[in-house]
């Protein structure tokens, strides 16, 4: 029979790694769990999302038992998680890709505050609601969004005369031109167009891929302002995999002469931002509809060769 001081001297049954994997596999049921509250709710674009699942995985893995370290119990089940998941997500891993940081940002900043409170034995839950919350509601609704619409441009001197570059944007979008690398990491790509015309009412319609399992959708624009040197073109509809991050509302191309072998286009594009938070998301989608300015130019303004 066993005496009560060898049961004393036998090893416990859960050590540091047991208790890392339960936390773990509690903190996965509890993102997954909202995950599907959010995305039934319609936020899945909200920073209740972006920062709200990645603060509850983080909270849960920083209170697991003999923990040596909250921060590094956090980011190796972060990367873990992240590693699990993007595979199996397909075009999907886009949304991994930008929203990975978040999640890195998150577990840090949890797992330090953990940390040091916890090395001066003071409650830190309290702390981190007072911390986490105001951010996490960000996009819930309209008014705790930040302005949504956002303005982006690019100007370039293309080598043709204002005629041709005219001639050129009155013709149906080119689809062809290789776009820049990063609208190439999982964007949906354009396939096709149709229209042509810079006169009021001519509309334009891209078709871009699917994405995720979505199936392919149109871009529809339509011109609603021309003159010399000036175009307008709003969107009428858009049902691309392209609005789960922007909203096109609108575009703006200028052109005027440099001199008689060159001209200076400007293109203009409004959209609002989908994503929240806004301090995170915003800087990303204008870089990427600044690239789209851009490449609009060099495929659009710029006078095919023949």
């Amino acid at each position: 029979m066993t005496e009560p001081e060898d049961l004393e001297d036998q090893p416990s049954r859960f050590g540091p790694a047991q208790w890392f994997l339960v936390a773990v596999i509690i903190a996965f049921s509890a993102g997954s769990l909202l995950y599907k509250i959010l995305m039934h709710q319609h936020l899945g674009h909200s920073a209740a999302m972006f920062l709200g699942v990645p603060a509850v995985l983080a909270i849960i893995l920083a209170l697991t038992p003999k923990a040596a370290s909250a921060t590094g119990a956090i980011l190796k089940a972060i990367t873990l998680a992240l590693l699990i998941i993007a595979p199996l997500l397909g075009e999907g891993y886009l949304c991994i890709l930008f929203a990975a940081p978040l999640f890195y940002v998150v577990g840090i900043i949890i797992g330090l505050v953990v940390d040091y409170f916890n090395a001066r034995r003071t409650n830190t839950l309290t702390c981190l609601t007072l911390i986490l919350l105001p951010m996490c509601v960000e996009g819930v609704t309209p008014s705790l969004s930040f302005n949504r619409a956002q303005t982006v441009e690019a100007e370039a001197v293309v080598p043709s005369p204002a005629a041709a570059v005219e001639q050129a944007l009155g013709q149906s979008p080119d689809v062809s031109t290789r776009l820049p690398h990063f609208l190439r990491i999982g964007f949906p790509q354009p396939l096709a167009s149709r229209g042509d015309g810079l006169a009021l009412g001519d509309t334009r319609a891209i078709h871009f891929a699917g994405a995720e399992g979505d199936p392919p959708g149109d871009l529809v624009l339509r011109v609603t302002q021309s003159r010399p040197g000036y175009a307008r073109f709003d969107t009428v509809s858009d049902s691309t995999k392209l609005t789960q991050w922007v909203r096109w509302t609108s575009s703006e191309v200028e052109w005027r002469p440099l001199d008689p072998t060159h001209t200076t286009v400007t293109w203009r594009i409004h959209f609002d931002r989908q994503l929240d938070p806004a301090w995170y998301f915003t800087p990303w989608q204008r870089i990427a509809a600044r690239q789209a300015a851009a490449y609009l130019i060099q495929a659009n303004a710029t006078p095919r060769k023949q």
